[in-house]
């Protein structure tokens, strides 16, 4: 009788700890110089999402932001235009596991400095608030309205119907901010988790992987359950995803779309960042394998001009004989996935014509 032994071979995936570790020195030592203002905001980023999903990256994998740590009071005092990146980068890392009381002393100097004053986007203003409670501070002739106009904003569903990327980048932040970061109840209305349906249907038509993470999070963090096709694509998407090492390595890549698509893994329950990182610079590659059918879509139905109509059951027809096999399949993914289909294509379609004016 032949005894057979059944050998597992070794991961490629490093322990989590490991993984997070090799990630954060990557950002932090490998890809950009501190003194550049995109080390502020892609340091923020990953140190954000890992906050977010109450990730415990260990006390040897924050030792690489010890020299920042140590000297962040002399940096904002030069750059108080960045001081929302210093902010969350310091309340992040302190949140994580970095001792020491910076982030507090931070707050207490952005405060008296009145910095948020000089904003002028209410979304910086609610992210500003935001980084402020987390200390439990407010700013300075705190603006009572402020929350009554981004959710005015945010229930118009009409502007998130027409591609707008800004716009729509925009509505998931305020979640974010609204909920905590998943934390608490955003107290959405119905027009408002319209709104993010119809974000969704339109970076799902543009398979905008970077977007439609975001949106998918913000649902979750507004009580709502994302469409299993764009939880599905994505999970794909985030598989896909190729990751290049070596200190020549070019960083314009799609490192923020990476970052989101893993977020999202955690949000949902899944394995996020489980891929080989190393202590190195690294590069992060969406998959090139993929259909961008919406300008092709516009175009079509701009093209249609008084045959244009925001009847999506009228319409489907003329879509069919007039867009590729490969816009047509994801087009018709969109129209199954959401309840909100055929009121978002009243909109997209903008059929609606100018009055004439005397």
């Amino acid at each position: 009788m032949t005894n057979v032994i059944q050998l597992t071979p070794p991961s490629r995936i490093n322990p989590q700890e490991m993984r997070i570790g090799a990630l954060l020195n990557c950002f932090s030592q490998h890809r950009r110089h501190v003194d550049d203002v995109f080390w502020l905001k892609e340091n923020a980023e990953v140190l954000n999402i890992l906050e977010a999903t109450n990730a415990r990256p260990g006390d040897g994998a924050l030792e690489t932001y010890a020299s920042f740590y140590a000297n962040v009071e002399k940096r904002m005092q030069f750059f108080p235009q960045y001081y929302r990146f210093f902010l969350g980068i310091v309340l992040d890392l302190e949140d994580l596991g970095m001792p020491g009381d910076q982030g507090e002393k931070l707050v207490a100097w952005a405060r008296e400095q009145d910095l948020p004053q000089a904003e002028l986007s209410d979304l910086q203003r609610m992210e500003a608030a935001r980084l402020f409670a987390r200390r439990e501070m407010q700013p300075k002739g705190r603006d009572a309205l402020l929350e009554d106009r981004v959710r005015r904003f945010m229930k118009r569903s009409a502007t998130f119907a027409l591609p707008n990327k800004k716009a729509a980048y925009e509505l998931t932040h305020l979640v974010f901010y609204l909920s905590e970061y998943g934390r608490c109840d955003p107290k959405l209305g119905s027009d408002a988790k319209r709104s993010l349906h119809f974000a969704g249907l339109l970076a799902f038509i543009e398979q905008n992987a970077d977007l439609l993470s975001e949106i998918c999070i913000a649902m979750q963090f507004a009580g709502e359950t994302p469409p299993a096709l764009w939880t599905d694509w994505l999970n794909r998407e985030t598989a896909l995803f190729a990751i290049t090492e070596g200190p020549t390595v070019s960083v314009q890549d799609d490192y923020h779309e990476f970052l989101v698509c893993n977020w999202h893994q955690s949000v949902i329950g899944d394995a996020a960042f489980a891929k080989g990182f190393v202590y190195d610079r690294m590069r992060f590659d969406r998959s090139a394998n993929r259909a961008t059918p919406m300008r092709e879509m516009s175009e079509a139905m701009f093209n249609l001009d008084e045959a244009r109509s925001g009847d999506w059951v009228s319409m489907r027809l003329r879509m069919e004989d007039t867009l590729s096999p490969e816009a047509m399949h994801v087009l018709a993914q969109a129209e199954t996935s959401s309840q909100h289909f055929e009121d978002f294509f009243h909109g997209f379609a903008r059929a609606e014509k100018l009055s004439t004016l005397h």
